[in-house]
Parts: structure tokens; sequence; C-alpha cells
């Protein structure tokens, strides 16, 4: 899921930079026979521009916010952990990232016009959401969760598969496979539980399921 939203956040990033290099250095468009400073709507189009950025961001907020809410109910999880240090790393890496990237594209529509101050602006209170968001979060909060009918990965991303319907689990290249009917595959990586609690893990995923109707396969090896 993260990585849609960042895709997104790219695809809107070059219109965006695009509007703002004609109209901050006064470019001539010459299908409407103007410059990129007298074009009409220009405001409404920045302001626009910056309210899809502001969705498309706030969307990824409140799933990363409800998420670790959700997780750090533990009691109400047949079994629940922190992920592993491993993955830690790299969620306090990749946010970072995320942020830093923000921020500094936040700067450079902003030097290129101002007249994208409002994008500049939602850009800027995001990196801090995401450094707060890591903050808060990333001592104990980034948990792994298992009920009766779902399991729950909780970081900077939300990874949510549920029980109805699966067919197999099974455990390949670091990743962990849930195979249902009708040919659906769904995964997550195996580092985001601790190693040396994947065996309760993995007992505890079997205890919620039928196991005449799902089939376990490599999962005692991890």
């Amino acid at each position: 899921m993260n990585s849609f939203i960042n895709v997104l956040l790219l695809v809107v990033t070059f219109p965006t930079m695009l509007l703002s290099v004609f109209v901050g250095f006064d470019l001539p468009i010459d299908f409407l026979n103007t410059t990129g400073a007298n074009l009409l709507y220009r405001f409404e189009v920045f302001l626009g521009l910056g309210m899809v950025y502001a969705i498309i961001s706030l969307r990824r907020s409140v799933r990363r916010w409800m998420g670790v809410f959700m997780t750090a109910k533990t009691s109400k999880y047949a079994w629940n952990g922190t992920i592993s240090r491993e993955r830690k790393q790299r969620v306090i890496l990749y946010t970072s990232i995320e942020s830093i990237v923000l921020f500094f594209l936040a700067l450079s529509y902003y030097y290129v016009t101002d007249q994208a101050i409002f994008i500049s602006s939602v850009l800027v209170f995001f990196a801090l959401e995401s450094m707060i968001f890591l903050l808060a979060n990333v001592k104990n909060n980034f948990r792994v969760g298992i009920t009766s009918k779902a399991v729950l990965v909780s970081d900077r991303e939300i990874i949510l598969i549920y029980l109805a319907g699966l067919r197999k689990v099974s455990v390949s290249q670091q990743t962990v496979y849930f195979d249902y009917i009708q040919d659906l595959q769904l995964s997550f990586p195996i580092d985001c539980v601790e190693k040396t609690e994947r065996s309760a893990f993995f007992t505890s995923l079997e205890a919620q399921l039928d196991p005449n109707r799902v089939l376990f396969q490599n999962t005692s090896q991890k």
C-alpha cells in the first residue's frame, strides 16, 4: 500500500513541477498564447494540486495511525509481537528518506515560485507528520498481530491478511505466502516477525485455522 501511495505522489509531482517551472520562470506556453506568469487560474491549479497531495498523504497517515492503534491493543490478539530489529531498521531508513524527499520537494517548489506555497506547506506538514509518527511509535508500537479473523502487520505499511478462504500458508525466499481459493495470493516479509518469535507466530496462526482445510508448508523451518 505504501509503495502505491508513493507512486501516486510521484505521478502528481511531474505536472506540479512542470507547472511550477513554467510559472516561476515565466516561460511561454504557445498553445495557450500566454506565458506561465500570466496563466489564467494558476492559483486555482496550484490549490487543486496541493489538495491532491493532501488527500493522498492524509489517506496514508490515517491508515498508519489506525494500524498502530489497533495492534497496540495486545489483549485482543491471540498472538501479538513487535516487528524484528532488521525490519525496524528498514522502517526507520525508508520513513526518514520519504520525509527528507517531501521536505526538499517542498523547498524546490517554493524556490521556483512562491505561488506554490500551499503545495509546499502541505508537503512540509506531512514530512513532519511522518517523522512524528516514526518517533512516537518506533520503540514498541510497530507490531504484528493474529486474531481469529486476520493477520495484521502495522509499521510504515499496513498489511491486512484475512483468514477466511485461506488454503495454504508457506514460507519461501524470506516471504510468507497466503494462498486462497480462486488463485488469490497475499504475502508479507518473514522478517516482520522476530526470528525468535516465528515458531510461536505460526503455532498461533495454525490454532486459528482448520488443519483439514489449510496446508502449512515450510513454516516449521523458519
